[in-house]
């Protein structure tokens, strides 16, 4: 397993939980310096991006780029994936749709997020549900054309209706035409969501993509109430190898964040 911190770039998004937030440089600088592998990225669009830029930028720290995030649509556009105009929901599949081919030049999956929206305001949930799965099928595949997989969030009570709990998602991704989306599996959420982490994992196995490692609070670990020993072990069973990601509140700065978040990982994933 290997480990990640968030940078965002999406001022309207400021006070949220990303850990870096004055550029790219800044952060793996940051990043390396404390004994990261990777970054995650949260852009306001794709066209922010300038692929050698950013490769050349990591490279030079001995990282790599995790994950790339769509959440900026919903940020500033609030567009997403189950609105009632279809010109809305393709604007939403297109927005997301270039972050997946930028992302792809980066060596990165896309997340999908907050970009998945919700049912109501006389959308039901069976129409949500359609809409969610067309637009999953259809960017999944545009994924798979450039050599990666999509990540799909599910997100607490709060933030949707659609998907909250990790096993209910499992159920989703088999039942889509195309088989290259795959779970991101959100500590924070699954602490409000799940009976037992633990357990929940071990019931996705190999359908968790992308882990974001965070503590019950959305503080780095160790700064929470979160016991993350079993979790550890469960991914260890699953034979995960993918990242640890620090989607955190820069608590109580972005650098003492990190700096927390990496002892915690070094303490539960290495020393386990």
């Amino acid at each position: 397993m290997k480990s990640a911190i968030t940078v965002s770039l999406v001022k309207e998004a400021k006070g949220g939980p990303f850990v870096f937030w004055d550029g790219i440089e800044d952060a793996a600088s940051k990043a390396a310096a404390l004994g990261y592998d990777a970054i995650e990225i949260f852009p306001p669009n794709a066209d922010v991006l300038d692929s050698d830029e950013v490769l050349a930028t990591v490279k030079q720290h001995g990282l790599a780029v995790a994950a790339v995030g769509t959440g900026g649509g919903w940020v500033i556009r609030k567009t997403h994936l189950c609105l009632p105009d279809e010109g809305a929901r393709s604007a939403a599949k297109e927005f997301i749709g270039h972050i997946i081919d930028k992302a792809a030049t980066l060596n990165a999956p896309a997340i999908i997020g907050s970009m998945q929206g919700k049912w109501g305001d006389g959308v039901t949930r069976e129409q949500a549900l359609e809409w969610l799965a067309e637009g999953l099928n259809e960017l999944g595949e545009r994924a798979a054309a450039k050599g990666q997989f999509l990540l799909y969030e599910p997100l607490n009570r709060y933030e949707t209706n659609l998907f909250n709990k990790v096993s209910e998602t499992v159920g989703l991704l088999k039942a889509l035409a195309t088989k290259n989306v795959k779970i991101l599996a959100d500590l924070f959420h699954m602490n409000i969501e799940e009976a037992d982490v633990a357990a929940a994992i071990r019931a996705c196995g190999n359908h968790i993509g992308h882990i974001h490692f965070v503590d019950s609070n959305r503080r780095a670990v160790g700064m929470g109430h979160t016991d993350f020993a079993p979790i550890v072990a469960a991914l260890k069973d699953i034979n995960y190898g993918g990242y640890l990601s620090a989607e955190a509140f820069p608590l109580p700065d972005s650098d003492a964040c990190a700096k927390q978040q990496i002892t915690g990982y070094n303490q539960f994933v290495k020393g386990a």
